[in-house]
């Protein structure tokens, strides 16, 4: 059984944390390892697994392959998707990549939390077996309450040994009608999790939806292989349709069953499911951080960079990040997502970015910025290096405040270590690496007429982004 790992999603209704360029499943959320990291090591113990495959923006890549590493797991491989086109040609992109079409594909999203991790191993024990029989597996999460936030599924009355032939799967529903679906006890939360032979899957496709099939099929034919990376054709990517596996297949075809879960299993989605499964104090606050209350009950408090206070309020969301604060009521909370609508409306960077920007060789922090000039605090990991490349707009005073750096400074190299610094004219073609066995620290004072992040022109880089 192969694990796939689905991380495609933005996590908008978690922001400030959670951004496009550094979304949820990439983020410590609920435990010291982040979501990612959680949804593999949940999978410890189950017999017969082989290496994971990761389908991931491309943009995520590095992230993607440090975060497997943290954890000691070597992918199958690690399929840069150039664009989004949801989870039916993402599943499919895995299935054509499995080593044999025998193989089971485990479909999990990488944001997810199972507290319950026996009845999950279970479960998917469960959904093994009716995989190699030709059945595609989905997870029905028993519900506990009326939600209108989650789509449904319903099961029929004929049963495949511990699951259910799928009736229909249904839309968000509103109250109401979520209250009825509880009454019956026929309906599940439909989790986005699966289980099925890689052959059975593609078999389906064909028959369902053999345009996206052959899109795949060429985008992977096409594609280039970096290390564990298989990056996509883009031109080829961008014409296969978007849909999501429900509409694609699980909908259409005769085969799906569904094998009820009771794992006290939660997505995520948003700012009050995260208060659901984090610890509170006597008064109901999930707090992280410098936080002091006063009054204040069942509400969800998040303190980055700065001391937080809150006084005399209930039910509140309240998260600080470097560069934003975001308060909401709980019962509000879905609506975090048309706060980045708005921003990304009047081209605000906090919409995407964080003020510190994860690289493949290390992070930046943008300590300050004014009209003509910027100051940020660079750290490169040892080993590691910058792309060579050149500005047309902005030169750079570099001082190092730890380690030793190499730079490469137009057709000289030189050395400088801690409380020494070098200057950077407009235009001059250079580089910066870290030659030492301890992280390097620098900061950068950067000066000119724009000081976009666009206005690297690489030349050289050991990461394939030229």
């Amino acid at each position: 059984m192969i694990p796939v790992i689905l991380s495609g999603g933005s996590g908008t209704r978690l922001w400030p944390l959670s951004r496009r360029h550094y979304p949820k499943q990439f983020l410590p959320l609920v435990s010291n390892h982040t979501m990612i990291q959680e949804t593999l090591l949940r999978l410890s113990g189950i017999a017969g697994l082989k290496a994971p495959i990761a389908v991931c923006n491309e943009d995520h890549r590095f992230m993607m392959a440090e975060q497997l590493r943290e954890i000691d797991i070597t992918p199958n491989a690690i399929i840069l998707e150039p664009l989004g086109r949801n989870t039916a040609p993402a599943v499919a992109l895995a299935a054509l990549t499995a080593a044999s079409e025998d193989d089971v594909l485990l479909i999990l999203p990488a944001d997810h939390v199972i507290e319950d991790v026996a009845a999950f191993q279970h479960a998917v024990s469960q959904a093994k077996d009716l995989a190699e029989q030709g059945f595609l597996v989905t997870f029905g999460i028993v519900p506990t309450e009326p939600e209108t936030g989650y789509g449904y599924i319903k099961r029929s009355t004929e049963n495949a040994g511990p699951a259910y032939k799928v009736a229909s799967f249904v839309e968000k529903p509103n109250l109401e009608t979520a209250e009825s679906y509880l009454r019956t006890g026929d309906y599940y939360w439909n989790s986005g999790m699966f289980a099925f032979k890689a052959s059975c899957f593609l078999s389906e496709l064909q028959k369902f939806n053999p345009a996206m099939l052959d899109t795949c099929q060429q985008a992977l034919k096409s594609a280039q292989i970096d290390m564990d990376f298989v990056r996509l054709d883009k031109e080829i990517f961008a014409s296969c349709p978007s849909d999501s596996i429900d509409y694609a297949v699980m909908e259409k075809t005769d085969k799906a069953v569904v094998i009820p879960m009771d794992a006290a299993w939660n997505d995520v989605g948003s700012w009050s499911a995260l208060w659901d499964v984090t610890e509170k104090d006597a008064s109901g606050n999930a707090i992280m951080g410098d936080v002091f209350t006063v009054d204040t009950r069942n509400s969800f408090i998040h303190a980055h960079s700065k001391l937080v206070t809150v006084v005399g309020l209930s039910d509140v969301i309240v998260v600080e990040t470097d560069d934003a604060i975001m308060v909401a009521a709980k019962v509000r909370v879905q609506d975090v997502k048309e706060i980045v609508d708005q921003l990304k409306a009047q081209g605000r960077v906090e919409a995407d970015i964080h003020r510190k920007a994860y690289r493949p060789w290390g992070h930046y922090d943008l300590v300050d910025t004014g009209e003509r000039h910027q100051t940020k605090r660079i750290v490169v990991k040892p080993g590691a290096k910058l792309s060579l490349q050149k500005h047309h707009h902005r030169a750079e005073h570099w001082v190092v405040v730890k380690g030793t750096a190499l730079i490469t400074k137009g057709d000289e190299q030189i050395l400088i270590s801690e409380n020494e610094s070098t200057y950077i004219p407009l235009g001059v073609v250079h580089c910066l690496e870290n030659p030492g066995v301890i992280p390097l620290e620098i900061v950068e004072v950067q000066s000119g007429s724009y000081l976009g992040e666009d206005d690297i022109i690489r030349l050289n880089d050991q990461y394939g982004r030229v």
